[in-house]
């Protein structure tokens, strides 16, 4: 294994109160090799274990933060609240603290990532919301776990496959359809789905409108981020719609306990 090169991170670019720290990570930098070349962080992807974990501790070691609930995601809408002792394993697409120091984070690479914070700095939550979760509601029961009423809440969409290569099938668009319905929202969600060129009940999808529109009915207006995307930008992103076997990389938030 190489020597890791620091891995390059992302700081998003949102009004968070000054003790709310987040990050979301690249593909740059780190000690992978091959088809995980870079700083991956996915331990369930077939990549060497070692350099998983020489990524993480690079990762722990730059941003100064020791407890890592790393998760076992399934696409489906379970959060975990995050204290002062972390397991890691658990079963979950989300997690939540009121812990100062300790990090919510999930893994992504195509699918949304989700960062929330309510504006006075007292509670945080990082969501993985893939399509599946998201039609299934994973982003309104994250909201709900906020002390705060939606309008205190902020989001950040962190980096996920755009809407000019999302291309999904008429199942996808149920799901939609399904969502909004329980929702018992009126607007035109239809234009989160073009039509797919040549490809009959195809759709290209709008994750990221999608994403808004869901936090919009649970009351959080206050949404930033959205402007990546992980399939056409293959320097800096995984992608598992574009390369099949990859990497994956982190989006994580926490809570300081002075806002330095």
């Amino acid at each position: 294994m190489t020597s890791p090169d620091p891995i390059h991170l992302l700081t998003p670019d949102w009004p968070c109160p000054a003790n709310v720290r987040a990050v979301i990570s690249t593909r740059l930098g780190g000690c992978s090799q091959g088809k995980y070349r870079g700083a991956n962080l996915g331990d369930h992807v077939g990549d060497d274990p070692v350099a998983v974990a020489a990524n993480r501790a690079l990762l722990a070691h730059h941003v100064g933060i020791q407890l890592w609930p790393w998760m076992t995601q399934v696409h489906g809408t379970e959060l975990l609240e995050i204290g002062t002792t972390v397991t890691c394993g658990q079963v979950a697409d989300g997690a939540h603290s009121r812990t100062a120091g300790s990090a919510c984070a999930v893994l992504t690479a195509d699918c949304l990532p989700v960062l929330l914070c309510d504006r006075h700095g007292t509670q945080v939550a990082a969501v993985h919301a893939g399509w599946r979760g998201l039609a299934a509601g994973i982003l309104e029961r994250a909201v709900k776990c906020f002390d705060a009423p939606g309008g205190d809440v902020l989001a950040y969409l962190g980096p996920a496959i755009g809407p000019a290569h999302f291309e999904v099938g008429m199942d996808v668009y149920q799901a939609y359809r399904a969502l909004f319905s329980r929702l018992d929202y009126h607007g035109d969600w239809n234009n989160c789905f073009r039509p797919c060129p040549g490809r009959a009940q195809h759709f290209l999808a709008d994750l990221y409108g999608l994403a808004r529109l869901t936090l919009a009915c649970a009351g959080v207006h206050q949404v930033y981020g959205g402007q990546y995307c992980t399939y056409g930008d293959g320097d800096r992103f995984y992608s598992y719609r574009r390369d099949g076997v990859t990497g994956r990389m982190v989006s994580a938030i926490w809570l300081t306990a002075d806002g330095d």
